[in-house]
């Protein structure tokens, strides 16, 4: 493989580390936000509110 071709395949791997971090980024981002938004699941309806229970709005 010469010079050239060494670069070009050079140039085509950081593009493709770069696409891979933006996506991981992303993930990172999304997952923050539901981890941030709803700690304890109580504004998706995903978590039953008994009265009395445990107490809510704790965040890991």
């Amino acid at each position: 493989m010469n010079e050239r071709e060494q670069g070009t395949d050079m140039k085509r791997k950081m593009t493709e580390l770069q696409t891979q971090v933006e996506d991981l980024k992303a993930l990172v981002n999304t997952l923050l936000s539901v981890i941030c938004e709803e700690p304890d699941a109580e504004h998706s309806g995903a978590a039953p509110n008994l009265a009395g229970g445990p107490s809510t709005s704790y965040c890991m």
